[in-house]
């Protein structure tokens, strides 16, 4: 039986039945009543909708429940919608547990388009900008570059034995946040840092299984069904009471002449912009939730599918170490490297191309009625960019399921960092807003992590599974390796 929740993060809610729009993409077959299509789609639903673009096309509908979604297959079609006609396609469905952590759309994450969402994803583009001018002492990339060493030394420590590095790597990448975030980071045994984490760690669990809530929300009025709710509220509850009370210390302590973070930032723009825009701390809270719940678990999810990668292919690992020795020497790698480090690029983008981390993206809605390859879709449609089908795709990838990171290097070398058929940050008007800081937080630690060691699978171990466990984040299964110091 399939896990519904791992589809929860991308179900929209469905109030009764309705009679299907005309002219609207096919069915595929296997659809049943009440559930729709959930139980054909089973536990690997991006494996699926892959497969029925080579019977049904790329477009195509699924029902979900009692909802149709329009799913688009493959680079012509989803960059036709998410660039070439962004607007289109840039709003958000409904979806009752995903809008109760993302307050409704007061963030930016899962907000609907409209003048709102518009103003605060530039109101948080502002805030991030002036965050990022920053060099030196206090900025982003001395905190990710203290956090890669002690993330280094962490691992250095358990002395070349097996590990599950899952936790340290989320601490890390956690701690990059909150130092960008409030402008310090935390002892990892500080006991509200310690409950961030896991409140964090418990609303991306509970979001990515057990919600049979996102498809049918009228259970939430059930009791015992309801019970994931009211979990996910709970310790939703804690990470914005940890927010709050940063704003507040951020309002007592504001230096305006000296932004330290994004709180600084955003407090000091929403200084000059409430009065105008009715902008408010609220909104400050939930923009700050979206760095903390889509970041941390995104970044160390990619992390993970890295090192898993090169203990399977030893060969590119020593490639990627040959190329650290040659440029960065015995000192530690900084972004002023990343230039004459093409093969330690294109291996990141070759690990974001195999294992796409949100293989069908975060739901998109249609802003107006719109025709895509011949069919009617009527405003309000929930559309799934099935990301998977672009970056598994033979005709741009041959052999796709190699990994080689060759494929983003041109003829002299150079990194070919937008090839066509590769969209792992989504695009258009939603592209991810954090984009630029995960592929800072990816180079830094990835790059000094294999400075410092090689990756192997433990002695004996059968060698790790490169199937992933679908959810809001496609996830490795659990994996041990051994760090073996150079």
């Amino acid at each position: 039986m399939p896990r519904y929740s791992d589809l929860g993060w991308h179900l929209n809610n469905a109030g009764c039945i309705s009679r299907r729009p005309r002219n609207l993409p096919p069915y595929p077959a296997g659809r049943v009543p009440l559930l729709g299509h959930l139980l054909a789609l089973g536990r690997a639903p991006h494996l699926k909708l892959t497969a029925w673009r080579r019977q049904y096309g790329d477009v195509f509908t699924v029902r979900m429940g009692m909802e149709d979604v329009v799913v688009l297959n493959g680079y012509t079609a989803v960059k036709d919608a998410l660039v070439d006609r962004s607007e289109l396609f840039a709003s958000r469905p409904e979806n009752y547990m995903i809008d109760v952590v993302f307050g409704y759309g007061k963030g930016v994450a899962v907000a609907r388009w409209g003048a709102a969402f518009k103003q605060r994803r530039k109101f948080s583009h502002t805030a991030l900008k002036t965050l990022g001018m920053k060099v030196g002492t206090g900025s982003i990339e001395e905190k990710i570059r203290e956090e890669a060493s002690c993330l280094r030394n962490r691992m250095a420590g358990y002395e070349e034995k097996p590990v599950d590095v899952l936790n340290d790597v989320s601490v890390s990448v956690a701690n990059v946040i909150c130092g960008m975030t409030f402008g310090k980071c935390y002892n990892y045994e500080d006991e509200t840092f310690r409950e961030l984490l896991d409140a964090i760690s418990n609303v991306s669990a509970e979001l990515g299984s057990g919600q049979i809530i996102s498809v049918f929300p009228l259970l939430r009025f059930v009791p015992g069904i309801n019970r994931t709710c009211k979990d996910v509220l709970k310790q939703n509850s804690k990470i914005q009471e940890v927010l709050l009370d940063e704003i507040a210390r951020h309002r007592e302590n504001l230096d305006r002449e000296n932004p330290r973070d994004f709180l600084d930032a955003c407090l000091l723009e929403l200084e000059l912009q409430e009065k105008v825009d009715g902008l408010t701390e609220e909104n400050v809270m939930y923009l700050a939730n979206d760095l903390f719940i889509a970041g941390t678990e995104t970044t160390t999810t990619t992390l993970l599918w890295s090192l898993l990668f090169m203990t399977l292919n030893p060969d590119i690992q020593s490639k990627v170490q040959q190329e650290l020795d040659a440029v960065v020497g015995e000192g530690l790698p900084a972004l002023s490297h990343r230039s004459q480090l093409p093969y330690v690029s294109a291996c990141l983008l070759e690990v974001m191309r195999i294992r796409t981390l949100g293989p069908l993206s975060v739901p998109h809605a249609t802003t107006e009625a719109v025709n895509v390859q011949g069919y009617h879709i009527p405003k309000g449609t929930q559309v799934l960019p099935n990301l998977y089908s672009l970056h598994m795709d033979p005709a741009y990838w041959p052999d796709p399921e190699r990994f080689d990171p060759g494929r983003f290097l041109d003829a002299e070398g150079n990194v070919i960092n937008k090839p066509e058929s590769f969209m792992p940050f989504g695009g258009g008007r939603r592209v991810c807003l954090g984009e630029q800081l995960a592929r800072m937080e990816l180079f830094l630690f990835f790059s000094t992590l294999l400075q410092f060691f090689t990756f192997r699978t433990p002695e004996g171990a059968n060698p790790p599974t490169t199937d992933g466990i679908f959810g809001p984040a496609l996830k490795p299964h659990p994996f041990q390796l051994c760090a073996i110091s150079r």
